[in-house]
């Protein structure tokens, strides 16, 4: 809603949890965006979403959190940045200190979904693998919420952007989307 999200001199900020979502759906496409963390953050960015109402289990989630607040260096590894949230842990902690920008890119293409942090990867993810509703392929448990399996999303929809969602805000500046090769 108008007044939740701000933009100025090009980095935009939320000041509730309320997502941000692209117009139309897209597949098949790198997006690269840069983020920067509050101590505490827990934010994201929403892929293959098809119902921006309920988008929680009807997508997924690329996650961004401070990886130096206990809260979330101590949670489930599914649940830190850089990673599939809930479904995939990130292979390394590459999210620099609160304060700092990162780089992020997502190459979504077929049902692969690849994940850079700082020039590193981070994630890469056949969402065919994940058919199971409570358990990741790796045996991890996934959050009861989201009830719908990765490989039964599809793999297109609209991008989002998690707003402050908690108690910490995220910064996000040059997001673009392209076709992918």
């Amino acid at each position: 809603s108008a007044g939740v999200w701000t933009v100025e001199n090009g980095v935009i900020t939320a000041s509730k949890d309320e997502a941000l979502w692209t117009k139309s759906e897209h597949e098949n496409y790198l997006l690269d965006l840069e983020f920067k963390t509050a101590p505490g953050t827990n934010s994201g960015v929403i892929v293959h979403c098809t119902d921006t109402k309920n988008w929680i289990p009807n997508s997924l989630e690329v996650q961004i959190a401070d990886p130096f607040a206990d809260k979330w260096a101590k949670a489930a590894p599914t649940w830190h940045g850089g990673g599939i949230f809930g479904r995939l842990a990130p292979a390394q902690q590459l999210v620099k200190k609160p304060g700092e920008w990162n780089r992020m890119t997502i190459l979504a293409k077929g049902r692969t979904l690849k994940v850079w942090v700082n020039g590193g990867m981070t994630a890469n993810m056949d969402m065919d693998k994940w058919t199971d509703p409570k358990k990741n392929p790796d045996g991890s448990d996934i959050p009861s919420w989201l009830s719908i399996p990765a490989a039964k999303l599809p793999a297109k929809g609209k991008i989002g952007l998690q707003g402050k969602h908690g108690d910490a805000t995220v910064w996000f500046r040059n997001v673009r989307i392209k076709a992918a090769e």
